[in-house]
């Protein structure tokens, strides 16, 4: 069998527009939620429409519901085995029964470039570790950039999943989805009632204060609304001020995973903040007033550096971080915005904290 066959290559449709051009990054979206919530039929519509975008579709542990399942051969002997589907609107589609860098790795080796990556995970995978590779892999890092974690939720069986009991030293699976997630799509939302689905949102919304909420019915969305979030880096056109902005009025209806945050004036000691987020994040030695190590799933921030005139984006992800400079420029008062996603917070506590990073503070 030959593999040109297998793996017709892509040709770009404005090749010459490259030419002179850099070599450009390309936009990984993570497409993520629990089992049945309609991501299959998200694919299965974003692969069908018409939106002029070269996609490749990755889709690990296919067998469980792959947007093109019938197209696409099982592996043989448990070994690793892709198969390549090639669509009219110009998306290819890759199953892998791997984990998604070794899927990623093989597409941008033989495929050539794509406008964008979308990544489905199984229903009970962890985002965040799908995540987190995309910061590790060094070889990755000149081609793929992450650009954003996608939940989508069952309008009619999310509040099932979310209020799961869990053991304690469990986090539930579907709540960790939505505290992950820089966009959720409220799915199915025809199958409940008005009061429902606002129940619903105040729950998700007391997991994740600064997710942007979409709402449809068979996973039909504006796809600008959740390609080129651009929610790791500091390339969003929003103001990033505006985009740390929470509202804490929301009642904390989940008692697993909650939001905290704070906004605090000062500038900030590098060495310090780093020695603050790494007991938080590594050692786990950070404890709430009961004496519960505090458990961060997400974090995000806008803190402000001393010596340093630019704006800086803080963003982690478990146990992993990352400080990036922007180019927008300090102007009067240096506000720092933090925001905190994970179980046992304490927001009195993580903030005293902050403070002692600070070394001034503005009057």
């Amino acid at each position: 069998m030959e593999e040109e066959e297998d793996c017709p290559e892509l040709v770009p449709i404005i090749d010459f527009l490259q030419t002179n051009q850099p070599q450009c990054k390309i936009p990984v979206t993570i497409i993520t939620g629990y089992l049945g919530a309609g991501k299959t039929t998200l694919l299965n519509y974003i692969l069908t429409e018409q939106h002029n975008k070269r996609i490749a579709v990755i889709v690990n542990e296919f067998g469980e519901g792959s947007a093109v399942e019938k197209s696409l051969a099982i592996s043989q002997a448990g070994e690793l085995y892709e198969e390549w589907l090639e669509l009219r609107n110009g998306c290819l589609c890759c199953s892998v029964k791997d984990n998604g860098l070794k899927a990623i790795e093989n597409l941008m080796q033989k495929k050539g470039k794509f406008d964008y990556i979308l990544l489905e995970t199984t229903g009970l995978a962890d985002p965040g570790a799908v995540a987190s590779m995309f910061w590790v892999d060094a070889e990755l890092g000149s081609d793929i950039y992450l650009d954003g974690i996608v939940s989508v939720v069952d309008a009619k069986y999310a509040l099932q999943h979310l209020t799961e009991e869990k053991p304690e030293d469990c986090i539930n699976e579907a709540a960790r989805q939505v505290a992950l997630a820089d966009v959720i799509i409220i799915n199915k939302t025809d199958l409940v009632s008005v009061q429902d689905l606002d129940y619903l949102r105040a729950v998700v919304r007391s997991i994740n204060g600064v997710v942007k909420i979409l709402e449809t019915q068979r996973s039909r969305v504006d796809l600008t609304e959740i390609l080129d979030l651009h929610a790791f880096d500091n390339m969003s056109g929003k103001s990033l001020q505006d985009k740390l902005i929470v509202s804490t009025a929301h009642p904390h209806l989940d008692k697993n995973i909650v939001t905290v945050t704070f906004e605090v004036f000062g500038n900030v000691i590098e060495e310090k903040l780093n020695m603050f987020i790494q007991n938080l994040l590594w050692e786990k030695n950070i404890k709430n007033r009961n004496g519960i190590s505090m458990e961060v799933i997400r974090l995000k921030g806008l803190v402000s550096l001393e010596d340093q005139p630019h704006q800086v984006i803080l963003q982690g992800v478990h146990e992993l971080y990352d400080l990036e400079e922007t180019q927008v420029v300090w102007e009067g008062d240096r506000l720092n915005r933090m925001v905190f996603i994970g179980r046992h917070l304490d927001k009195e506590v993580l903030k005293q904290l902050f403070l002692s990073a600070l070394k001034t503070v503005c009057s």
